[in-house]
């Protein structure tokens, strides 16, 4: 299984909102960590080279995959700011309608500037999301966030699977001999 790439780093956020090219993008760029940290009441930290995350939660797939992720976060990309709003958009549809000029993906809003949009609307919609995922997932150990290497996570032993996929393996039918008739 392939390492996430998205995990924190030790990058400064304020080197990298500098950096941001177009001046009305680092301006809103600066609002939005503003925003978040006040809703999330966490600290802005680098998440791979191009995401401002905010918070964090452990992650426990189904599959056994698991890793920490960032509560809510943003990037500031080549054609709009792009904030992720982690449980998606299915339960915000009222929010949306009075956001503003936007556009969603499964996670990601999309907005050029945040000129195009009612901060009250975003500042909620970014609570909410927020509030679902503490909710849904366990907060990160410490450490965890800051890249520093956690306590494992107790699962469930994978003895119980692997005595399924044997049981399975015995019930099934004994492969046909080929018969010689054929010419």
């Amino acid at each position: 299984m392939a390492e996430l790439q998205t995990k924190p780093t030790d990058a400064k956020v304020t080197d990298f909102l500098a950096a941001i090219a177009d001046e009305q993008q680092r301006a809103d760029a600066q609002v939005i960590v503003e925003l978040m940290r006040e809703v999330t009441k966490a600290e802005a930290q680098m998440w791979g080279p191009s995401i401002v995350g905010f918070g964090s939660c452990h992650y426990v797939y189904e599959s056994g995959r698991e890793g920490d992720w960032f509560l809510t976060g943003f990037s500031p990309r080549a054609r709009n700011l792009t904030l992720y709003i982690m449980p998606g958009f299915e339960d915000y549809a009222e929010l949306l309608g009075r956001l503003g000029k936007h556009k969603t993906g499964k996670s990601c809003l999309y907005i050029n500037r945040l000129a195009d949009v009612d901060l009250k609307v975003l500042r909620t919609l970014v609570k909410k999301s927020a509030a679902h995922i503490k909710r849904k997932y366990k907060p990160s150990s410490p450490g965890a966030a800051k890249g520093v290497a956690k306590q494992p996570v107790v699962k469930k032993p994978a003895a119980k699977k692997a005595a399924v996929k044997k049981a399975a393996a015995k019930k099934k039918p004994a492969a046909r001999k080929k018969s010689a008739s054929r010419v």
